[in-house]
């Protein structure tokens, strides 16, 4: 390659026109009064100029800065009808040839449809990566929704960087199957792991949730960060997770994050990448109490579908509201077990933080108790500010919930967490998602593929039968 340029099609009388000039045509060996043939490969989508004596146009001159300079003026509806819809096309040139081609992001997003298309017609599951895994909830969340919808997932991939996590749920997670790759290592590391990443499948949807930690408002106070970037070891995901993305180049991205997250530079980044790439982005924020459960969890979710593929989020089903208590998940928990504690230095801690004015309270439920707050990746650290069950006759003592409890906060089945330590389960739901939200979304989102591919196979017959009436 001589040299590789991005160029605007232009127009002239109402017909596509690519003009060539100076130092890009000459150095191909392109010179003024040289003659060339021209090629079209309507397969490839490409037109190729290749440097012929004998051939059929001839190279024009112009002169510019004081001197000659070749032209090439491509001005033909038939020659550039092979980039109809295109406002812009790639000139790479090489010695004796011109190569006029469709943008590589163009290139990439016809071929992620059609991909999608050829899977959808045959009936066959989708490839799916995931990053930053942790226990897989919200890969087991969409699986489940697409399945609902009769289209099945196959998680090709699953990155996170504790390899721990990724072992437990290759074997706890029903969306893992035995030929699921687990890519433990830093997100950062694996993208810049040229061998790794040669090795790495193509996939129909991505699954992610980069780290919050920067962008949480409790993340922010405590590490003093000004802003969500400026976190020493997660600000910076966002360059690792779009890198996978033009890496295996899925027709769908979803992710989820805080609902803070959607104010940072990264989520700018992100949506004005993803434009550029193909994507289409839509957004929206899912509440826990809207899909009935006890922990009222906010969280941003993010939709990026390929152009083309009609998205929307009205169409999201919710189901029916009905209250619930907590009494309806808690375990049977002896009135005498050593996790029953006074917690009086958190007691302690609540009078200070109310002398000083400070909105610190502890959150003490029950069996009536008709929701719970937050419960975050720490909570086995047994915070101020997260739910602590009261005991039934001694009101003074107080216990954390169980991981079982916790999952069922969040809607989430406990087999993914079912051999974990307490510490470790609580990390791994802390930092999930509400599980019935997602299954949502997964549910929304094979309903838009199959709406989509019917569509697009109507359109394919039509076509079909135009072409052979004529």
């Amino acid at each position: 390659m001589q040299n590789y340029q991005v160029v605007k099609i232009g127009s002239n009388r109402g017909i596509p026109r690519v003009w060539l000039q100076g130092r890009q045509p000459e150095q191909a060996g392109f010179t003024p009064g040289s003659s060339f043939s021209v090629h079209v490969e309507r397969d490839r989508k490409a037109v190729i100029l290749r440097r012929e004596e004998g051939g059929l146009r001839r190279v024009s001159r112009k002169e510019a800065g004081g001197k000659e300079v070749p032209v090439i003026d491509i001005n033909s509806l038939e020659t550039l009808s092979v980039f109809k819809g295109l406002e812009q096309v790639r000139i790479v040139t090489g010695q004796g040839v011109i190569y006029i081609l469709p943008l590589a992001s163009e290139a990439r997003k016809v071929e992620r449809i059609e991909r999608l298309r050829q899977k959808l017609q045959r009936g066959e599951a989708l490839k799916v990566g995931s990053l930053s895994h942790g226990g897989g909830v919200l890969d087991l969340a969409l699986h489940r929704g697409f399945g609902a919808e009769g289209l099945q997932t196959h998680l090709a991939f699953a990155n996170d960087i504790r390899p721990e996590l990724l072992e437990h749920a290759s074997s706890a997670n029903p969306a893992w199957r035995p030929d699921t790759v687990a890519l433990g290592a830093p997100m950062q590391e694996l993208v810049f792991d040229a061998w790794a990443m040669s090795k790495l499948s193509e996939v129909d949807a991505l699954f992610a949730g980069i780290p919050c930690t920067g962008a949480s408002l409790s993340g922010r106070a405590k590490n003093g960060t000004s802003c969500a970037e400026a976190h020493p070891d997660v600000g910076h995901l966002v360059v690792a997770f779009l890198a996978i993305i033009a890496k295996v180049n899925p027709a769908l991205v979803v992710l989820e994050n805080v609902v803070p997250y959607a104010n940072t530079a990264s989520m700018f980044i992100i949506r004005h990448q993803l434009r550029d790439l193909g994507y289409v982005v839509h957004e929206t924020v899912l509440d826990g109490a809207e899909f009935n459960e006890l922990e009222h969890r906010q969280r941003m979710c993010m939709v990026a579908v390929t152009e083309g593929i009609s998205f929307d989020w009205s169409c999201l089903v919710k189901p029916e509201r009905r209250e619930r208590r907590l009494g309806e998940i808690l375990e049977s928990v002896a009135d005498d077990a050593p996790c029953w504690s006074e917690m009086g230095y958190l007691k302690a801690k609540e009078e200070r933080d109310a002398a000083a004015g400070k909105g610190f309270a502890m959150q003490i439920v029950g069996p009536e108790s008709t929701k719970v707050g937050t419960i975050g990746t720490g909570y086995a650290k047994n915070r101020s500010t997260e739910p602590k069950v009261q005991h039934p006759s001694r009101p003074e003592l107080l216990r954390l919930l169980t991981p079982r409890e916790h999952a069922a906060c969040k809607g989430i089945p406990a087999e993914l967490v079912e051999g974990l330590s307490a510490t470790t389960a609580h990390e791994v739901l802390g930092q999930s998602i509400v599980f019935s939200a997602f299954v949502a979304v997964g549910e929304l989102l094979a309903r838009t593929l199959k709406r989509w591919f019917s569509v697009a196979e109507v359109q394919e017959n039509e076509l079909a039968a135009l072409l052979m009436a004529a």
